[in-house]
Parts: structure tokens; sequence; C-alpha cells
């Protein structure tokens, strides 16, 4: 009999019994394709919850998640490691010490309820491609990322892996606290690292050729194109904000409707501006994705509101143009119900292009398997746009059916992981040409 270990209602293989299926070396690429889906399958059991998929940063399932990834990126040959940060890396050396080096990665986190193929995907067709190439030499070596967070649930700030790996993670980020009111420091701690070290996980420095993601489109585009990969020439630039609403708590029974402060009718108010806006400018996308209400009783007028604001484009001044119009918005209604607006919170990611020269090979690749290279924006913020700040970087979308995603309705198509990988490893053939 099978020996399991459960966890959260979740029953998995242990890594001695996941076999030769999920371990061996491999370079078939129908045979590595399978598992990489597999590989998907299995990770997606590790959950904070028993009934579906939510996978924080550094959460106890993320354990689980390394323990498996580890044990594959050895299999393949991978010298394997942890960051400060949490980030799992496996590095391929080159034939020499001195060589550059060359990074293929993406995040492990998820969102709550999610689908199992949200990042996850990206970091095992890395593995895959590097399994593929088996013992072939490269002109410079290869580190395969397993971002420990990019989501931003944990402690509503994303990329908090890939701004480590970048350089760019800031030290006051460390006193923030979860739901649980647990620091981000003593998470980290927790989880047997050492916050005071996460500056080492930084590549700068290093003599780096680039880095590459593979990611699945999270939109409807390339399925309605009927194309299995697209290539991506920019990530669109991305505002949170966490605002509140502060009126007057009163008794629903007692207090008229004429004397009311009441915060949450100002945020619904809100809620619909923010949608209003978003239809009215070509290419604008704002979601209000959170709502808080206190007291949050069924016969009290709510006395404060406190939500979150999404809002994207692929030109920056067009996101601040429309940024400033919902706040002018949000004060005007704010002083005609009398009740107080604020920004609690804010945090800016600008429109990231792509590297034109390590894109065009990407798209070589995609023709060298039969397709035509389709460059598309992404809507969706990515590791890539961090990993953009430190060097040269690219990113391959694959198709997703009914363009489903942030739902245990995500799919991918196998075929198009077959695909992906293919391009994947041409492309890493490719560079290897140019680079020696």
């Amino acid at each position: 009999m099978v020996a399991l270990y459960v966890y959260r209602g979740y029953a998995a293989p242990t890594l001695k019994e996941q076999g030769t299926r999920f371990g061996c070396r491999m370079n078939n690429p129908a045979e590595l394709t399978e598992t990489v889906l597999a590989r998907c399958d299995l990770l997606a059991r590790f959950s904070e919850e028993p009934d579906r998929l939510t996978r924080t940063f550094l959460c106890e399932p993320l354990r689980q998640v390394h323990e498996c990834l580890s044990g594959w990126l050895r299999s393949a040959g991978l010298e394997v490691r942890t960051d400060a940060i949490g980030n799992l890396i496996g590095h391929r050396p080159a034939a020499h010490a001195d060589a550059p080096l060359f990074l293929i990665g993406s995040h492990v986190d998820s969102v709550p309820n999610a689908g199992k193929y949200d990042g996850v995907l990206g970091v095992l067709l890395g593995l895959a491609a590097v399994q593929a190439l088996n013992e072939k030499p490269l002109p410079f070596a290869v580190e395969v990322l397993a971002f420990s967070e990019e989501e931003g649930i944990r402690y509503r700030t994303p990329y908090l892996g890939s701004m480590a790996a970048a350089g760019r993670f800031e030290s006051a980020l460390l006193e923030r606290t979860d739901a649980a009111g647990v620091s981000m420091a003593d998470a980290i701690r927790h989880f047997g690292l050492e916050p005071a070290r996460i500056p080492q996980a930084a590549y700068t420095g290093r003599q780096l050729l680039g880095y590459l993601e593979a990611h699945i489109e999270q939109g409807p585009v390339l399925e309605a194109r009927n194309l299995p990969v697209g290539i991506v020439e920019a990530i669109v630039g991305q505002s949170r904000f966490w605002v509140s609403f502060h009126g007057k708590a009163g008794h629903a029974g007692t207090l008229p409707m004429e004397l009311r402060q009441d915060a949450l009718a100002a945020a619904a108010e809100f809620v619909l501006a923010v949608e209003q806006q978003a239809r009215s400018v070509e290419g604008l996308r704002a979601t209000v994705g959170t709502l808080a209400v206190t007291p949050s009783a069924v016969n009290v007028v709510p006395g404060s509101a406190r939500l979150s604001l999404d809002i994207r484009h692929p030109h920056d001044v067009v996101r601040a143009q429309a940024t400033a119009a919902l706040w002018k918005q949000a004060a005007a209604l704010a002083s005609r119900r009398g009740v107080r607006f604020q920004i609690d919170q804010a945090e800016h990611h600008p429109a990231v292009p792509a590297d034109p020269r390590l894109t065009e090979l990407l798209a070589d690749s995609v023709r060298a398997v039969g397709y035509s290279p389709y460059r598309m924006v992404s809507g969706a913020g990515h590791d890539a746009a961090v990993m953009a700040s430190l060097t040269p970087m690219t990113m391959l979308f694959l198709r997703s059916p009914s363009g489903v995603s942030h739902h245990p309705d995500e799919t991918v198509l196998p075929g198009d992981v077959g695909i992906a990988l293919q391009v994947m490893v041409d492309f890493l053939e490719r560079l290897a040409g140019v680079s020696r």
C-alpha cells in the first residue's frame, strides 16, 4: 500500500513514493509534458485550506512545495538553494565558473481559491526545459527560480520574491503584519530564514544575460485567435490602493435617512464610479476587489468602509489621469454625503516593455515550432516586470481556455504545454548560439 502524508485534508505521495515519473532525468518532450502537468496536479494539493487552493507567502504548505521542487530540481542535476525571502532556486552550472547567467522563473504562491497553473506552470516548464537539454553544454549557467510571493495577498504588497532578487526589497516591509498580526519578519524567521540576509538574495553585480517567464495568458485573446502561445511585448502599468470612507455609525431603526453619514453608501457610489471610469477609457482596467465594513452589524449604519482599488493601463500617463479623476469624484461624493475619504496605502508599478532582442529570439523560436509569433500586451502583472529592472526580460504566454484564471476552473491544453516547452528549449539553444 502506498504511504501517504495528509496535510489539511490533502493526501499526497511522499517524494519516495512519487517514483521515477516525477523524479527521473528525462529528455523526451512528450514525457516531459506529461510530467509537467502531473507535477502541477501534485503541487495543487498543498494548500492552506482543505477544500480549495490557497497558498500565500511562506505559509506552511509552501514547505511541501519546496520539498517536491527540491527533489525534482536535484534529479535534473541542478544545485538547489533557498534564499532569505524564500525563493527556491535550481542552478545548472556552465562549463566555466565565470560564465554569465540566464534566469527562468515564476511564482509558487496563489490567490485564494486559485487554479493550479498560475505561476507554478512557468516554474515547472523552466525545469522541464533544462531537463530537455540533458547534458548539452551551454556557454552560460541557467537558474530556475520559484519565487515565494507574487500575488500580494498575505502582506498586501506583491512581488516580494522578485523584488528581493532584483535588489529592490525595502526593509520597511518587514514590519508589515498579516491578518493574524504576524509580522513579515517573524513569518520569515518561522520559515527558518533570516530577514537580515535578504539583501544577499539580490542578483545585482552578477553578469546576467536575461530572464524568461512562461505564464498562462489569464485572458481570452490567444483562444480567440486559435493560437497555443503568444509573445508579451509589454506588461501594463498597475496601481494598487487601499482607501476608506469614514462616516458615523448609528442605529438602523432610529437614525433618519437624511441625517445619516453612511460610509458604506459612499463606498458603494465610489465602486460604481470606478466601473464607469474604466468603461469610458480605452484599455483601462479598474477593479474594487475587497470591501470591509465597520462595525458590520445588520442593525447598524456603517461608520467606516475600507476597500481596495486595482487600476491598470498600458500607458502610465493614462493610468495616472484616470486615478486623479477618481480621487476627484471620491472627494466630491464624500463631501456631499458628509463623510471623510482617505487613501490609506498606495503602490505603483510602471508599464514595462519586454527586451526587443530577447523577444525577437523568442519569436524565432515560436516560428521554428510552426506558429506565427503573435505579440500582445499583458494586462496582468508578473515577476517579469520587476526582473526587467535587473536584466533584459521576455515572456511567453500560453493559451487560457475560456480565459479563466484565478479560479479553480483555470486550465491549460496539454498540447499547448508541449509547444511552450519546445519553444523554451529552442530559445535557450538560440541564445547559446548568439552568446558564444
